[in-house]
């Protein structure tokens, strides 16, 4: 590496994949500085696996396509996934003791393809136990260079929560281990951690990445997307990841893959915004208010447009996501039984009490809690009232965006309510975590896409802008952040001592 080239953890995806093919730095090189500095920093409890020796050898099969001239687009980039996604040479618990030692005998879709655009996988980010959870407390499995299940700090303060449940890949780029990580989104689970680190983050619309080989949820929401510093960056991740998986994923959409760094530096001249007053009442900490008010100013000055708009059903996307979500939960997680694979209890008097020993072992409290709530709610006699009409309201939701979208380009507001509460802080209230959700949940129960854009800070926390846009409006909604990037220098901005 020259001398008038920056550190390598100060890259981003888009500054990195050019030094490496240009040859300013090796893809061995950028992958052994990013594992020292993992190493440096376990104590942040970002990442339960990581292979150094697998990584070395994609590294210098990268090295060995750049020198050839034809390498893709992201050779020779470290990166990391989220625990959620299966992969055949490292193992995935989905945060679950009831995973634990479990290998997948292939990958993920989205891990196969980037793989194929040359990103060098690193390891595994800690996620809360099946992705159920706003915190990343809700974790079973050690983090590296622990013997015992920690959560994930907040390299911002270390006694704050990062957000879940892509915690653990929302702190990997916020601290620098990482230029870029995987996570996946069911109803914010990346555009919330994005904000409270202070990193970008996007969740594309539905069916526009694969499912195939994410452990799920909730199966109508869950979605894979990138974190990263910026939008150039997110743009990048997002052209490798998504794609059409008809063979894998009958969710995936027919869709052909896009080039999402086609139209930044676009004009914004013209553009609207709309600001739904349901997202700047009360129940938003004045400072992070501020902080969307000042980035909405910054896009005026852009030349974007303010529109007023409403989206009234917003207070009753919570009650309607944890109905489908846990319904869901309750019917994808039946299989883990300890069968097949995964955790099985070590003493039992038959089928059925295996079946109640291994799962009373192997699922955390938030596991348990979304499976009872989901089980009651399709249960005889309840379905009707609760999980067909939620199914009702999700329909109106959706109806409220369209509705919104007539008037507008994009909607703009918070991400979350406030910045990250400390750590424990709702530990005898998941409630409380529940409703930090508002925000996200509603373009997620819409299938919409949107992201999470560093805007500002309250009390020396991140604030994150959400942009929230139509279907397939992913390169619209990566040119708007990216103009805003481009005018102030939030997304810059680095822990201290990172």
């Amino acid at each position: 590496m020259s001398s008038s080239t920056p550190e390598l953890h100060r890259m981003g995806v888009a500054e990195l994949a050019a030094a490496l093919r240009e040859r300013k730095v090796s893809a061995v090189e950028a992958a052994r500085h990013q594992i020292g500095r993992i190493r440096q920093h376990q104590d942040l409890g970002a990442f339960v696996a990581l292979d150094e020796d697998l990584a070395l050898a994609q590294a210098r099969a990268a090295d060995a396509s750049i020198a050839t001239g034809n390498a893709p687009a992201l050779a020779g980039v470290p990166i990391a996934h989220k625990d959620i996604f299966v992969t055949a040479d490292q193992p995935t618990t989905a945060g679950s003791r009831i995973l634990a030692g479990y290998r997948s005998p292939f990958d993920a879709t989205v891990v196969r393809k980037l793989a194929e655009a040359g990103a060098v996988t690193l390891g595994k980010l800690s996620c809360d136990e099946f992705a159920m959870g706003s915190s990343n407390e809700n974790v079973a499995v050690p983090a590296i260079g622990f013997d015992h299940a920690v959560p994930v700090r907040n390299p911002w303060d270390r006694e704050r929560i990062p957000g879940g449940s892509s915690g653990g890949s929302a702190v990997a780029v916020a601290a620098r281990l990482v230029p870029a990580a995987t996570g996946t989104d069911t109803g914010g689970s990346i555009r919330q951690p994005a904000s409270f680190c202070g990193v970008t983050g996007i969740k594309p619309t539905y069916g526009r990445a694969s499912r195939y080989g994410m452990v799920a949820f909730a199966s109508s929401l869950d979605q894979a997307g990138p974190f990263a510093r910026s939008a150039e960056d997110c743009a990048l991740m997002l052209s490798a990841l998504c794609g059409p998986d008809p063979e894998r994923d009958s969710t995936s959409l027919d869709r052909p893959a896009e080039d999402y760094s086609r139209s930044l530096g676009d004009s914004l001249e013209g553009l609207r915004i709309g600001v739904p007053r349901e997202f700047l009442g009360d129940g938003v900490a004045p400072g992070v208010r501020a902080a969307i008010e000042a980035a909405l100013a910054e896009y005026e000055k852009l030349g974007a447009k303010r529109v007023e708009v409403t989206l009234p059903r917003t207070e009753l996307s919570i009650p309607v996501y944890y109905i489908i979500a846990a319904a869901e939960a309750s019917s994808n997680l039946s299989r883990f039984d300890g069968v097949k694979f995964g955790h099985r209890a070590e003493k039992y008097r038959d089928l059925a009490d295996m079946y109640a020993k291994t799962r009373e072992e192997g699922f955390g409290d938030e596991v348990k809690r979304r499976i009872m709530i989901g089980t009651y709610v399709l249960s005889h006699g309840y379905y009707d009232a609760y999980y067909l009409q939620a199914q009702k309201v999700r329909r109106m939701i959706a109806d409220d965006f369209r509705q919104a979208f007539a008037q507008c380009d994009l909607i703009a507001g918070p991400a979350a309510p406030t910045v990250a509460w400390k750590l424990g802080e709702h530990g005898d209230d998941p409630v409380a975590d529940y409703l930090a959700d508002i925000f996200t949940l509603p373009a997620s129960l819409a299938g919409l896409p949107g992201m999470s854009v560093p805007a500002g800070f309250d009390g020396g926390m991140p604030v994150g802008l959400q942009l929230i846009g139509n279907y397939f409006s992913e390169a619209k909604l990566l040119n708007a952040a990216h103009r805003f990037q481009q005018a102030t220098d939030w997304h810059q901005r680095t822990p201290q001592g990172f």
